[in-house]
């Protein structure tokens, strides 16, 4: 009688160690896969990147797409052309006749814009913006003669 319950204890012992198993086993999976994500859509100011309906809201938009895409846009920064590197400028507000111009400041300013192999897509975006406000012939900010 008493190996009876010693087996009932240890059979209710297991199938209560299979019903968890499955559930801590799903959360892992579920933070592992998650957290990658949120640490690269965070943001340092506190802000919110996305509306109440899921979108990602205007201002931050340029960090997003370069975060998500971010070895995709360096290769086409590289190269001075790509279909990455057009939806950033159309991001960042170039028109079509500015396109080409744009291309030829990213490849050349590379260097300075992927100094490392441990620059961040944060780092990029702050770095495109400051040689952007410093091409007027980009921003429209030209002298009119």
């Amino acid at each position: 009688m008493r190996s009876s319950n010693v087996r009932a204890a240890l059979l209710r012992s297991v199938f209560i160690l299979m019903l968890t198993l499955p559930a801590c086993t799903t959360k892992g999976l579920t933070k592992a896969t998650t957290d990658p994500t949120t640490d690269i859509l965070s943001s340092t100011s506190g802000k919110a990147w996305f509306t109440e309906d899921g979108l990602v809201k205007d201002e931050f938009k340029v960090n997003a797409f370069t975060a998500l895409n971010f070895e995709n846009v360096k290769q086409d920064m590289a190269q001075g052309q790509g279909e990455y590197l057009a939806s950033l400028g159309s991001l960042l507000g170039m028109s079509e006749d500015r396109q080409a111009t744009f291309f030829q400041l990213t490849r050349e300013k590379y260097p300075q814009l992927v100094p490392t192999d441990k620059t961040t897509s944060a780092e990029l975006v702050a770095g495109l913006h400051r040689e952007l406000a410093s091409a007027p012939r980009l921003t429209g900010n030209q002298a009119r003669p």
